[in-house]
């Protein structure tokens, strides 16, 4: 009986002893197992990463809570500055000191954003409670100004992806998350129209239905109003807002939030492999990603597909690799499976997508989607068809009016004192109405992503025979007809049509143009086919297209022209044309003749004044592979003291003309330095991560610099062959191809491979569409430790098509480890 009676009294006074589970850890965040709750360990409002952060179950949920001065803020809303953050032990308490206004991004910087003279300094803070609970609480210095009481509330920012069709409870009020935004609406303090709240009360329950996403908000201090803030800003997220009260300083918000956790909850097991497979003497390893918790090691097993079904062709124990980021990992070779055919590899209860083993795997689905769809799409100044479909239709031919002087434009452009041309601000430019791709999202045409990109199709002529008809390109007629051969080389064409942008800008203005986007706020975050941007009239007037921000007055919806005196920029250019004037010389002399002259009369301004070696010595070597001239070599080889000291950069570029190169002395100390260089990179790329490349994350995926990375390792391979070795950039697609951090194993190239990233920020995002070809940026880091691809068209940092390099850098590659691999057997 005493027994009893101590377990009673035991079990009663459970509730009352109960402590945290959530623990701080030495990452600086809240840990248990199923949950994780940071608090300002990221620095990406903007993009959705920051503030009050909570990951249930290994998935982000909600995100971004802190002060904000509007109820359904957006991109160019203001933002507070960020203070000193606090991780205080002894209180089990993460604060963040904050600000308003940013004297940083107030009408100044990239991206400047117009702050209210509103003056406010706070604390948020956040401190687990019993179980599975923690509390934020915000502490103001000051009460409120009067007329900003009703307009100060603390949001909290749910990920909208995984609740659509999930249902919330909000006190006595209920519903479902909607797919879409819907009304009805109504003005918020500003009068801004957003979407009437989905309801208020005390204590909101977000997907009861699912205990991997219940998670219960309380508030203590006032209403809570569950917003959906796609109402008035399409790239919002579903919003729980709470006001700070008048006269409140301490305490004036405080929240209690409670996610479900499951007992015993892991992370599953995550099979890594290529997307679209390997030929057959590629090497071939499979990634395990395992919670790091589960430490044991299973078999794993390749199977091949025959038509009685699957066979087993191999099985073995993956090797531990160790820790990365928060997953322990595992990597198995089967590099030795060579017989041709379709695979899947199973780990557990996991299985991979299909996969191809051959010689044939890149001849067709792999590069060709970017040549035959992405571009001809991203094409600018034309009408683009497919069969039935129209892509965009005639857009932008009243391009452009040269921008007004002192701007600072909304989108990083920034026009000085002076046009740098004999053109007056908002007066018509000629020669910009042709050529060019749409860069990504938006329809700007920056010179580095235009030339880049007619660099790269150059290149890839030039070193692997690149030679694909299936588009007709009628610049005469500006018309595009994709899968619609003309009998012409389309990378060529594509080619051709980056020079008409870059060349016509420098003809007609005398110099480089900085680049050429939309004038007002409304016209930039334009959703949808490019045509719908403007009238292409020249400086037709527009009733109410209203001033840009910088209350400079617009008088049509024609884009505006950019200029600057960049002479790093401007000899990275003149490095490309000498490129493309060698590449065209045998295939249209006249253009040829004009890239060269351009080339050399760029290089010629901007050389005494470049500061970056590695465009200097990529522009001399270029220019002096395309005319020969003795000059030019003498004044590379001139450089070998700061060539070989960033040979890292400047390594590259030289590497093509290295056995032309007259002088012993700097052959060989370039030699030990690409040595050195190249020891490094493998240490790094065995410590930093399982996937054989250098990796470090930081914010935004890394699959655009991973590529180019790999490109630059190619090129320096072909001129150091022995020094250099070929997985540098093998290693370089397979992560592009799927064998990358995170849950979300996607190919990030487009409709290429068995799972790619299909919802993507494009020109179509809005119907979370994608484009074949284009390639995503890639799994992202949320601070300081998740890899994150989320299924969501409206991430740039992560889902984003690119020019100059994220599209043409991919097909590059390809090209370069078929060419690898091509007769079976590394060459």
């Amino acid at each position: 009986m005493r027994k009893i009676v101590l377990l009673c009294m035991t079990a009663l006074a459970g509730p009352a002893l109960a402590a945290p589970n959530l623990k701080l850890n030495d990452l600086g965040y809240f840990a248990e197992p199923g949950l994780n709750v940071m608090s300002f360990s990221d620095y990406y409002p903007d993009g959705h990463q920051t503030g009050v952060t909570i990951i249930q179950h290994g998935v982000r949920v909600a995100a971004n809570g802190d002060l904000r001065l509007e109820a359904s803020p957006g991109q160019w809303s203001p933002m507070p500055a960020t203070g000193e953050r606090t991780v205080d032990a002894a209180t089990n308490t993460v604060s963040r000191r904050l600000s308003f206004p940013d004297p940083a991004k107030d009408r100044t910087g990239f991206n400047p954003i117009v702050y209210p003279d509103l003056k406010m300094g706070y604390t948020v803070s956040v401190t687990p409670l019993d179980g599975d609970s923690f509390r934020i609480r915000v502490d103001l210095d000051q009460p409120l100004p009067e007329k900003y009481v009703g307009k100060v509330g603390f949001n909290l920012e749910l990920f909208p992806g995984d609740l659509f069709g999930k249902s919330w409870l909000l006190d006595k009020q209920s519903g479902i998350f909607p797919r879409q935004a819907d009304g009805p609406m109504t003005p918020d303090a500003d009068g801004e129209q957003i979407a009437a709240p989905l309801g208020t009360g005390s204590t909101l329950v977000v997907a009861p239905e699912s205990d991997r996403q219940r998670l219960t908000i309380h508030s203590d201090t006032g209403a809570l109003a569950l917003i959906d803030g796609r109402g008035n800003l399409n790239n919002a997220w579903f919003i729980v807002r709470g006001l700070v009260p008048a006269g409140a300083t301490k305490g004036a918000i405080e929240w209690t939030v409670t996610p479900n956790v499951v007992p015993g909850w892991k992370y599953a097991p995550v099979l890594q492999v290529s997307q679209l497979g390997y030929a057959a003497h590629q090497p071939k390893q499979l990634v395990i990603e395992q919670d790091p918790a589960d430490t044991v090691t299973d078999t794993a097993h390749l199977y091949r597909l025959t038509p009685a079904g699957r066979t087993e062709v191999k099985s073995g124990a993956p090797s531990e690799w160790g820790r990365f980021l928060r997953y322990g990992y595992r990597t198995w070779d089967f590099s030795d499976v060579t017989t041709p055919g379709m695979y899947v590899v199973t780990y557990r209860d996991k299985e991979s997508q299909v996969f191809k083993i051959g010689d044939d795997v890149y001849d067709r689905y792999a590069w060709q989607p970017t040549l035959e769809y992405f571009l001809p799409v991203q094409m600018c100044h034309m009408l683009v068809e497919e069969k039935y479909r129209v892509w965009h239709g005639l857009d932008h031919v009243d391009d452009a009016l040269m921008a007004p002087t002192n701007l600072n434009h909304f989108d990083g452009y920034v026009q000085g004192p002076s046009t740098l041309t004999k053109y007056k601000p908002l007066e018509h430019v000629p020669g910009l109405d042709a050529g060019g791709w749409h860069d990504a999202g938006d329809y700007d045409l920056r010179v580095e992503s235009q030339m880049g990109t007619t660099w790269l199709l150059a290149k890839m002529i030039e070193e692997f025979g690149l030679d694909y008809d299936a588009t007709t390109i009628d610049e005469a007629k500006k018309l595009v007809e994709i899968h619609q051969p003309d009998g012409k080389n389309d990378a060529v064409q594509q080619l051709e049509h980056g020079l008409l942008t870059v060349l016509g800008g420098y003809h007609a203005l005398g110099r480089l143009y900085r680049g050429i986007q939309d004038a007002t706020l409304h016209q930039y975050t334009l959703l949808g086919e490019a045509a719908n941007a403007t009238d292409n009239v020249v400086g037709k007037p527009v009733a109410g297209l209203g001033t840009y921000f910088q209350s400079v007055p617009i008088p049509a919806d024609d884009r505006l022209v950019f200029t600057e005196d960049n002479p790093n920029r401007e000899i990275e250019v003149a490095a490309q044309l000498a490129t493309v004037a060698r590449v065209m010389k045998s295939r249209d002399s006249v253009v040829a003749a004009d890239a060269l002259a351009a080339a050399r009369d760029i290089e010629a301004k901007a050389i005494d004044r470049a500061t970056n070696v590695e465009g200097k010595a990529f522009a001399l070597a270029e220019l002096y592979r395309t005319t020969g001239e003795k000059p030019y070599m003498d004044r590379l080889i001139a450089m070998k003291a700061d060539i070989v000291a960033h040979v890292d950069r400047a390594g590259w570029a030289v590497a093509s003309v290295i056995d032309q190169v007259p002088d012993a002395a700097f052959k060989r100390d370039l030699r030990t330095a690409v040595a050195a260089y190249e020891a490094k990179l493998a240490a790094s790329a065995k410590s930093d991560s399982p996937y054989g490349v250098p990796y470090q994350p930081d914010i935004w995926g890394a699959g655009w610099t991973i590529q180019e990375f790999g490109v630059k390792q190619w090129l320096l391979h072909k001129g150091f062959p022995d020094l250099v070795p070929t997985a540098n950039f093998v290693n370089a697609l397979n992560f592009v191809l799927g064998v990358h951090p995170g849950e979300n194993n996607a190919s990030f190239a487009s409709g290429v491979g068995a799972h790619s990233a299909t919802t993507a920020y494009g020109f179509n995002r809005a119907d979370w569409a994608y484009i074949p070809g284009g390639v995503v940026s890639g799994t992202a880091l949320i601070r300081p430790d998740l890899p994150e691809l989320k299924v969501w068209p409206y991430f740039w940092q992560q889902t984003e098509y690119v020019l100059g390099g994220g599209e043409t850098n991919y097909m590059f590659l390809v090209l370069a480890v078929n060419q690898l691999y091509a007769k079976g057997k590394a060459q």
